[in-house]
């Protein structure tokens, strides 16, 4: 239940930013169609949005037969998480990272870098996919894969308004700096909601991971490692071509120190690290 309103206050959070960017384009008009493009929008993002990403991501579904020990790992720890199978996808890109998307755990897909199996041990990557599972268990992945569908289109609706400029209900040019600021809040108020809900929900997918594994301080092993490697500058393509996804990775590459840091969607690698390995020394085994 709480995470359908969670989706509800999303959604509405979403609706209300396109509307704010249709009033700069166009006055009431501009608001008026804003909400019909939005609740498309939503719509679309409900159904359609996970396959959006995972062709964004360029992933390639895998079976038993074309990846038979990592799709046999992610069938073993649904069966242990109570979860359907989902579908599993793996993705040509050399920095480790995991993802998973979907509308419910019966329409549910996790994907992995072939990175992140070659930097990993066989525990560590159960961990990984534990934690992915989890947000699936969770009913996380509508949010995050909405979230990340609606985030890129309100950059691009910034953008516009940044471009072409704006019209009031009389027709008449907007005040230039009402297109300038929508341009540079449109886009960071869509961040700092991403923001406020994937934090708590990363927390929420270690420990959830952390017990479907059994093995918390392999989960807390394998971020280390992902750590590391986004610090050496190990760029993700498809998430520097579309940052507004990196909420959804079980580690974001694109965060750095600093106010970048700062405004991070995910929690410090440290603080996930700690509470795992809390749960490692309070007795939770393989």
């Amino acid at each position: 239940m709480f995470n359908l309103v969670k989706t509800a206050v999303l959604m509405a959070a979403i609706t209300a930013l396109f509307m704010a960017i249709g009033a700069v384009l166009g006055g009431r008009q501009g608001m008026a169609i804003a909400l019909v493009v939005a609740l498309g929008m939503n719509f679309f993002s409900y159904w359609f949005s996970d396959k959006l990403v995972l062709r964004m991501y360029n992933a390639r579904e895998v079976d038993a037969s074309s990846a038979p020990a990592f799709y046999r790992m992610v069938a073993e720890l649904a069966e242990r998480a109570g979860l359907p199978m989902p579908r599993v996808y793996l993705i040509d890109e050399n920095a480790p990272n995991a993802f998973a998307t979907g509308r419910n755990p019966a329409n549910a897909a996790v994907a992995a870098t072939t990175g992140i199996l070659r930097v990993l041990s066989e525990r560590e990557l159960r961990g990984v996919m534990a934690h992915e599972l989890a947000h699936v268990k969770h009913r996380d992945i509508l949010i995050s894969t909405i979230s990340a569908t609606m985030a890129g289109a309100i950059s691009m609706l910034a953008n516009f308004a940044m471009f072409f400029g704006g019209r009031d209900s009389e027709g008449r040019p907007t005040n230039p700096f009402a297109s300038i600021a929508v341009m540079l809040l449109a886009p960071l108020a869509a961040s700092l909601i991403q923001m406020a809900i994937s934090r708590a929900r990363e927390f929420e997918a270690d420990r959830g991971g952390a017990e479907i594994s059994g093995d918390p301080a392999a989960l807390a092993s394998a971020l280390e490692k992902i750590h590391a490697h986004a610090q050496r500058g190990r760029p993700l393509g498809a998430t520097e071509r579309h940052p507004e996804t990196a909420q959804m990775m079980i580690m974001n590459p694109l965060s750095g120190g600093g106010l970048r840091g700062l405004f991070s969607t995910h929690p410090s690698t440290e603080e996930r690290v700690e509470k795992l390995m809390r749960m490692a020394r309070a007795g939770v085994a393989v």
